[in-house]
């Protein structure tokens, strides 16, 4: 105590009043300090989740530079009276920082509305991921997409200004229905058994799932109390089209938003095995082809259009 003043007096313009509140400051800021440090301690000897631990921590930093503010700002401007200014002021600072601002407002909206919480996938404009940390001024995700197939993960970490929950559009894959619809798209040769084949295809989609149909059904009902979402048709369906190499037949089903690469993995396993087991099913790729139609058995057609008997 007796330094500080004794520094302190060496430096211009630093008057007792300010020394004190220096010192006032300095000890709110210590005391706060500590009291986090000792919580903080506290919640790690009782818990070892993850999540749980973030949770408490990201909450006891706010709790901690709220009070901070609340404590601090008196004692400073404790014989401030001139609101004309402080308006002006405010005003200022409101245009100059903008960007700030609005990254507040969006935190706010984040913690209050809850568009995602930690742990939820979400895409916002072109960026995609799993969401690791909510700060004040941003949030964090763990990137999945971009050159990696399947929404995998990237290993990359993306920090998004809050504000962006205003000015981008947002999607949740883990809000509301929390399943996602896939489809696999089979192209097989025109002269492919196709029943055959569209009944395999069907066999192994309900087997691979058919189990979640049940829990979407449940998933759908909580979700329509808060969204207008309905599905007529919850299962697992294969359905037909005809494209310019083939027939294609495209299974359409539920899956988890993390297990798409890992299912549609696992069912392409299983059409291959059963195909290669098929003489009369073959798969379709862009290729040229010559016609003989008196060799496959039809009238041939001489050069001015008519039929050869």
């Amino acid at each position: 105590m007796t330094s500080f003043v004794k520094i302190s007096q060496t430096i211009p313009g630093l008057t007792p009043e300010i020394q004190l509140n220096i010192l006032v400051s300095v000890g709110i800021i210590l005391i706060l300090w500590l009291l986090r440090s000792l919580i903080l301690r506290i919640v790690w000897k009782q818990t070892e989740e993850a999540r749980s631990r973030y949770i408490w921590r990201k909450t006891i930093n706010y709790l901690a530079v709220v009070l901070g503010i609340i404590l601090v700002v008196p004692v400073w401007f404790k014989d401030f009276k001139s609101s004309t200014f402080l308006g002006l002021a405010s005003a200022g600072l409101a245009i100059a920082l903008k960007d700030l601002i609005t990254n507040i407002a969006g935190w706010i909206f984040i913690i209050f509305r809850q568009p995602f919480t930690i742990g939820d996938r979400i895409q916002v404009g072109v960026h995609a991921g799993d969401v690791i940390d909510i700060r004040v001024f941003q949030f964090t995700i763990m990137e999945i997409g971009n050159w990696v197939d399947a929404d995998q993960s990237t290993g990359r970490i993306i920090h998004i200004p809050n504000g962006k929950v205003f000015s981008d559009s947002l999607a949740n894959y883990s809000k509301g229905f929390q399943y996602i619809w896939h489809e696999i798209p089979v192209l097989i040769t025109f002269e492919s058994n196709w029943e055959k084949a569209k009944e395999i295809l069907h066999k192994i989609v309900l087997q691979h799932a058919e189990h979640l149909t049940k829990s979407a059904e449940k998933k759908v009902k909580e979700a329509s109390r808060k969204f207008m979402i309905y599905y007529a048709i919850l299962t697992p369906y294969v359905y037909i089209n005809v494209k310019e190499s083939g027939v294609e037949l495209t299974l359409r089903y539920l899956c988890e938003p993390r297990n798409r690469r890992s299912s549609s993995h696992a069912i392409w396993g299983d059409i291959l095995k059963e195909f290669s087991k098929c003489s009369d099913i073959d798969f379709a790729y862009p290729t040229q082809r010559f016609y003989n139609n008196r060799y496959e058995g039809k009238d041939a057609i001489n050069k001015t259009g008519s039929k050869d008997i």
